[in-house]
């Protein structure tokens, strides 16, 4: 029996765009005889070129503290943070997102994860739909995106249609959009109010973007959602005291929060966590204000949710 042919379900049209001009997707001088190395010398190649996203990230620090700062006044008027992007892109953000409400209980809805080909996308390759310059205003839209949000879009090599159609909407509707990439600002013009760009230089293996690019990448993510949560009031000294205690591992991080800052025996702040709701913040307040629960959270809510400046409020002394 003959055996049929794999058709491409691309067009000879789809083949004139040549990206060999990006230095994502140029070759690396340092491994071009990569597939002859041993073992060690792949780590030791890998932990050398691995240096460079801090690098790359510290180039970028005062785009990185601008999106911050914009960032903030619109989340405190009820705006949200969205991540758009495709593949690892997607993932990135999609694992940010994730993170927030565990580690800050946010709402899943104030930091969202859009990646080009929805769930199904986390666990298997659907790259083609990154092509589609309005599928990413469609999953916008979907979202219920608006100009009170904050879009932040996330392609290593900054082309992407999929997330550069989302920007340009973004800009459309007045949203403050953010992008992501990795390529210098002269290769790829991005549309965006705020453009990091983390320059990493060519992959180990040429064109694979989740190393170096996905590795600076998600450190700037790092930095922003958690910089915008220690603005909001999340964050007291450095600790997180806004945390979801979902598991004991979280448990046992808010009984020390409370030792640690307010000298409470174990069983003295787990009682007190379970009059307080669970909050570590409001248990805080309550312990060193000696005032009721409810008094407490009325309080915290007239001072942005803050508890430094809660505690300023009413001439106490800050916590060590």
């Amino acid at each position: 029996m003959a055996r049929s042919k794999k058709r491409l379900s691309f067009n000879i049209n789809d083949s004139l765009t040549d990206r060999g001009y990006l230095p994502t997707e140029q070759t690396n001088i340092l491994s071009s005889g990569i597939d002859q190395l041993s073992t060690n010398q792949l780590v030791n190649l890998f932990s050398e070129e691995d240096k460079k996203p801090q690098i790359a990230v510290k180039g970028a620090s005062f785009e990185i503290s601008e999106a911050i700062d914009k960032i903030i006044p619109r989340i405190s008027k009820g705006g949200k943070i969205f991540y758009i992007g495709a593949g690892t892109s997607g993932r990135l953000g999609v694992l940010d997102a994730a993170e927030c409400p565990p580690t800050f209980c946010t709402p899943p809805e104030l930091v969202q994860g859009v990646i080009a080909g929805g769930y199904d996308a986390l666990f298997s390759s659907a790259e083609r739909i990154e092509d589609d310059l309005n599928a990413g205003q469609i999953d916008l839209q979907t979202r219920g995106f608006s100009k009170k949000d904050s879009l932040i879009g996330i392609m290593a090599g900054g082309t992407t249609p999929y997330v550069h159609g989302a920007l340009s909407f973004g800009k459309e509707i007045s949203a403050l959009t953010i992008a992501i990439s990795c390529v210098p600002k002269d290769v790829v013009f991005i549309p965006c109010d705020v453009d990091i760009r983390l320059v990493t230089g060519p992959e180990l293996l040429a064109g694979s973007t989740r190393l170096k690019a996905a590795t600076a990448t998600k450190m700037a993510l790092n930095i922003i959602s958690t910089s915008v949560m220690i603005r909001l009031g999340k964050v007291y000294g450095n600790r997180m005291i806004d945390l979801s205690i979902s598991n004991t591992k979280l448990l046992d991080r808010s009984l020390r929060i409370l030792k640690e800052l307010v000298q409470l025996e174990r069983a003295d702040a787990f009682q007190l966590l379970e009059r307080c709701d669970g909050s570590v913040k409001l248990s805080l307040l309550v312990h060193t204000s000696k005032l009721s629960v409810e008094e407490c959270r009325n309080l915290l809510k007239l001072n942005a949710n803050n508890l430094r400046q809660t505690l300023a409020a009413l001439g106490l002394p800050q916590l060590n």
